[in-house]
């Protein structure tokens, strides 16, 4: 008898292809009503390969006993109710970090340099009307980043490698680390050039960047945020970027994403991206390996390689 597990979503190619090789993978998302079909096969599905899993999906799924997320943050699964009904959840850490800790870079150089606003400048013929301006490097500058987890530790190292100076804010302080820790994060803000937010989403971090931390970073601060859009007080961010309060911002998630507020389209002090801080090939490969490996294990009876909860 094959294991039947549901999919809500779309997952790389990659991996719905490993899937289909071991499991008999249901799409929910491609049923005409998947109301309906959840009511007449739900108890068949064992597992869930991808995010977004709510309390009321799991209710649904009454036998489900794994979901693994396709993702290192799981703030968009219910490990609280996954938790109450012993129903195991994994995500993929790890695989991700160098992608993820690249595009962090990349953003800063892009918005110090304003290489999006040059590009454009050249293209539009502008450059024969004069020079572009002077802009700001790295070098020499203190970077705070909020959250010195996995990826946080990587974009530390290739900081260092830019020259700058790192702080960091997060739960506890973390001895074996050779940089400065502030317990308050207004005044790590405070004396710093850059903030760079690498937190996860959830309740815990809602609003942790608030126009109080803005406001000191200042109007010569720099904010990255590749974590999650609800860690930023995304109208005080707007309403600084627009009267000079906030430096400039590069941005990769947003709080209500994709869609992004249209007063961003018309600053110059940002950089936008669209939440594309794992967006690889090798990395998205790398991280359905992982799914799928969590399932294997899972089945196998086997200790899970990444697990949550």
């Amino acid at each position: 008898m094959t294991i039947e597990i549901l999919q809500t979503g779309k997952l790389l190619a990659s991996c719905e292809a490993a899937l289909a090789e071991r499991y008999t993978v249901h799409k929910l998302h491609e049923q005409p009503d998947p109301h309906a079909w959840l009511q007449q096969n739900g108890a068949r599905i064992r597992a869930h390969a991808g995010s977004g899993v709510s309390a009321d999906l799991m209710a649904s799924l009454p036998n489900l006993e794994i979901i693994a997320g396709f993702g290192v943050g799981y703030d968009n699964i219910d490990t609280k109710a996954a938790k109450a009904r012993n129903i195991r959840v994994t995500n993929t850490p790890n695989v991700l970090n160098d992608a993820v800790a690249e595009l962090t870079i990349g953003l800063m150089i892009a918005l110090a340099r304003r290489i999006p606003q040059g590009d454009q400048f050249v293209r539009q013929g502008k450059w024969l009307q004069g020079n572009f301006g002077l802009f700001n490097e790295l070098t020499g500058k203190t970077v705070g980043i909020v959250g010195l987890g996995r990826i946080g530790k990587e974009i530390a190292t290739r900081a260092q490698a830019m020259k700058m100076r790192v702080v960091y804010h997060g739960r506890k302080r973390q001895p074996a680390e050779p940089h400065v820790f502030y317990e308050d994060l207004v005044e790590m803000a405070r004396d710093s050039d850059w903030l760079v937010l690498i937190v996860p989403g959830g309740k815990g971090t809602d609003g942790l960047v608030s126009r109080q931390v803005l406001e000191a970073l200042g109007p010569q601060g720099m904010l990255v945020n590749v974590g999650r859009g609800t860690l930023v007080d995304e109208a005080a961010m707007l309403d600084l970027l627009r009267h000079g309060g906030l430096g400039g911002a590069a941005l990769d998630v947003f709080e209500n994403e994709p869609n992004v507020p249209e007063a961003f389209f018309k600053l110059d002090n940002v950089v936008l991206s669209p939440h594309q801080g794992s967006a690889t090939g090798q990395t998205r490969d790398a991280m359905g390996r992982l799914l799928v490996a969590n399932l294997d294990a899972h089945f196998a009876g086997e200790p899970l390689l990444s697990a949550v909860v």
